[in-house]
């Protein structure tokens, strides 16, 4: 017995005391790391359903969130909303994706983008690139310029007009111009598009991308003899701006400025070279930019729902935008913000409030925009098989 109880003992396991503050640290690693998974996980679980809703094909989004009145990606709800409208009025069944695409206007393959600045313009130039080597077309821009104006006199309409129509077969032109309606010069109409964003915060965010170092970095490079300008002008705050009463903030319905251009407003650039284009907030500019964007654009995006504006393009300008989404999403959005201003504070939702009462027509140009995007969105919904 006494053998067997020795033998016993020898092969039993030992207990190893671990001293109080190891136990401690082990807890606490313990802890610490199934905290980190915890987060991790959340963390992939929220992108990846991000990306369902990015990347997954248009009429699954259609089918789960707009059809089925499910809560989805914010955007859609202006093409609920507009989907509510027609139906309502019964002029649903009679949108037809043909009708509603100037592409096939278009006498020569070539896309005319005359790009707004602060509409998320850089970041759809930077996706037609990458798109000309997979979709194998050629890509222009225009050069950086010493002064850049949008407004031309009709000589120079005219030469850009040219320029445009000398591009070999299919090609992009890219730059910052007012509308320039170039088969009135007696040329093959190009492929026209363009982008708009909520006006208020595109005035927001120009007033501080001419105020950004970076921004007077890259043109003294570009121009060493530029002069810098007043430092005082550079510390100016929009909200202190705009409740001063300050001449640069006052947003006067008819008010004319001239120069190189007024980049108060984004309907100029739809508006076009006319006179009538040139008055601040009036009716006049506005049903002329309403109709060149009727008559003339195959496609107008809206930076706020970046989702539909690539469909859209995907399907109106397919020898182009083939692919759009894949790239945008992958590679681009991802991997390259474009343009991201870190040195625009944020700005009270009374200031914005101010402002809206004087961007009235703006504020219809950018809504109209926007219903046109939604109409051509659920044309090709109808029509989906």
């Amino acid at each position: 017995m006494n053998i067997a109880r020795k033998i016993d003992q020898a092969y039993r396991p030992r207990r190893f005391t671990l001293p109080k503050r190891t136990s401690e640290l082990v807890a606490l690693i313990a802890v610490s790391t199934t905290l980190f998974l915890f987060l991790h996980t959340r963390d992939l679980h929220l992108r990846l359903k991000e990306m369902e809703v990015r990347l997954q094909p248009e009429d699954i989004i259609l089918t789960n969130q707009l059809l089925s009145g499910e809560s989805g990606p914010e955007e859609l709800s202006g093409v609920k909303a507009m989907m509510k409208l027609l139906q309502s009025t019964g002029e649903m069944p009679t949108l037809e994706p043909n009708q509603l695409n100037n592409t096939r206007k278009a006498q020569h393959d070539v896309v005319f983008f005359n790009r707004v600045p602060k509409v998320g313009s850089q970041t759809l130039m930077e996706l037609l690139r990458r798109l000309s080597i997979r979709n194998d077309f050629g890509f222009h821009q225009d050069r950086v310029q010493r002064v850049e104006t949008i407004r031309l006199a009709p000589e120079d309409q005219a030469a850009l007009s040219a320029l445009v129509s000398s591009y070999e077969e299919p090609s992009v032109y890219i730059k910052h111009v007012c509308f320039t309606n170039v088969s009135s010069f007696g040329l093959p109409e190009p492929i026209y598009i363009n982008l708009v964003r909520d006006p208020v915060e595109r005035v927001i965010s120009w007033y501080y991308y001419v105020r950004a170092p970076w921004y007077y970095v890259e043109r003294k490079i570009a121009f060493p003899d530029l002069p810098l300008p007043d430092p005082k002008w550079l510390k100016k705050d929009f909200e202190q701006c705009v409740l001063s009463g300050d001449r640069e903030c006052k947003y006067l319905k008819g008010e004319v400025r001239e120069g190189i251009g007024d980049h108060r407003r984004q309907s100029m650039f739809f508006c076009g070279h006319h006179v009538d284009c040139l008055p601040f907030n009036t009716d006049g500019a506005l049903e002329r930019a309403k109709r060149a964007v009727e008559e003339n654009y195959a496609v107008v995006g809206v930076l706020e729902e970046m989702n539909t504006t690539l469909a859209v393009l995907e399907h109106y300008v397919p020898r182009f935008f083939e692919g759009a989404s894949d790239v945008y999403w992958n590679e681009i959005s991802r991997y390259n913000p474009i343009n991201k201003n870190n040195f625009k504070p944020p700005v009270s939702e009374e200031v914005k409030e101010l402002v809206r009462k004087n961007f009235t027509r703006e504020i219809e140009f950018y809504e109209f925009c926007k219903q046109r995007l939604h109409k051509q969105y659920l044309a090709l919904k109808l029509k989906k098989p």
